[in-house]
């Protein structure tokens, strides 16, 4: 499969968030867009209002880091997602959520946190588009890599070989190697792209 950069805009200036996406844009595959409502994680971001602002021929990936995520499926899509992906510790029935993102026509994903088994949502596999597996806690950006992610990834492509496998969390020219050897294909980074004084340098180093 191919592999995808998806830098995660949590990392770029906010107040100049349009500036810097141009600065990738050009040598990525898609954007993901980290959203925490102070909550499910001790963080807060924006929210559609903020998204729909972005200006971008990328694919917009929403990752919902919310409670009750199904009451804002529509103010995403009406922003732009192409993929909605929300967290399995906070869905009773995942399998209707899922069926409600298709619904609206964009893609659909279940994340996990690090200490959640990735046995939970073997139920829904066969419905969602994509996983995104987290190999830091969410909430904040540059943590340090998780290992037990690995051994979720090469679950996951055994189970399901045509699945897009997304990691996110301390993906770097270092990380990035093992993650896509386990299976993974979209590999999102924040940090180590946008902190870097070559970005697009530190982008080829995740694909080389």
């Amino acid at each position: 499969m191919k592999i995808q950069i998806a830098p995660s805009i949590l990392s770029a200036d906010f107040g100049n968030l349009n500036a810097d996406i141009k600065t990738v844009e050009d040598f990525v595959d898609l954007l993901h867009v980290d959203v925490m409502d102070g909550h499910f994680v001790p963080n807060l971001t924006f929210g559609a209002p903020v998204i729909r602002c972005i200006k971008t021929s990328l694919p917009l990936s929403c990752h919902l880091m919310i409670e009750n995520p199904e009451k804002y499926l529509e103010d995403f899509v009406k922003a732009g997602a192409a993929t909605i992906t929300f967290h399995a510790e906070v869905v009773k029935d995942m399998s209707g959520l899922i069926k409600k993102i298709h619904t609206l026509g964009v893609r659909a994903g279940v994340s996990v946190n690090p200490e959640t088994d990735v046995k939970v949502i073997e139920s829904v596999l066969a419905e969602v588009d994509e996983v995104l597996v987290m190999s830091v806690h969410p909430g904040f950006g540059g943590q340090k890599f998780i290992e037990s992610a690995l051994e979720k990834i090469a679950w996951l492509r055994q189970v399901r070989p045509d699945l897009d496998i997304a990691v996110d969390g301390g993906i770097d020219n270092l990380t990035a190697p093992k993650v896509v050897q386990a299976g993974a294909n979209i590999l999102v980074s924040g940090s180590y792209i946008f902190n870097s004084s070559d970005r697009v340098a530190a982008i080829k180093t995740l694909n080389p």
